[in-house]
């Protein structure tokens, strides 16, 4: 009878260690991190957390035969129209050399635009989406600036890789 009683002892103590340790918190959140291979090279990426950006790294050359979508986040909101104007964050890096060329997150505000008036593969990246959506879009050069854009070293043939968090349908 003590062995018996001793074990259920045992046992119970084991019980409430778990207990409290899978109850304890950990300030560190769960970053889940996704990665493609291109045509060459390939891409990680870090969704954006709270007051962190999103972070791309590129194994470079990166590039794309295609414009390819990735949801990492489905939202809960409306779906984006092809002719809506959204307020969203984004991060685009250069699929050539890995090099960001621009950032809403970097300038501290998310951007508006109607999705007319950017270029095709990022407008695919969002179109049919929900709002609260964050999606990742590797833009083959038939969808990005055929011509390049050298004021921000794009240049023609490169594949664009973007973070595009989907804040709003502003109209």
């Amino acid at each position: 009878m003590r062995l018996y009683r001793g074990l259920c002892a045992a046992f119970a103590s084991l019980f409430l260690v778990t207990v409290v340790a899978a109850c304890g918190s950990d300030d560190t959140p769960a970053v889940d991190t996704w990665e493609s291979k291109g045509a060459t090279g390939s891409i990680s990426v870090t969704p954006p957390s709270g007051d962190t950006a999103p972070k791309i790294s590129v194994s470079t050359p990166y590039s794309v035969t295609e414009t390819q979508v990735h949801v990492l986040t489905e939202g809960s909101g409306a779906v984006v129209a092809d002719t809506a104007e959204v307020r969203v964050n984004y991060l685009g890096v250069n699929g050539r050399d890995g090099q960001e060329f621009d950032s809403s997150y970097g300038r501290g505000t998310p951007a508006e635009f109607p999705l007319n008036g950017v270029i095709p593969g990022f407008s695919k990246a969002i179109a049919g989406q929900k709002v609260g959506s964050t999606v990742v879009v590797s833009i083959a050069p038939a969808d990005g600036y055929t011509s390049g854009q050298p004021s921000a070293g794009i240049q023609a043939g490169d594949t664009l890789v973007f973070v595009i968090e989907i804040l709003d349908v502003v109209s």
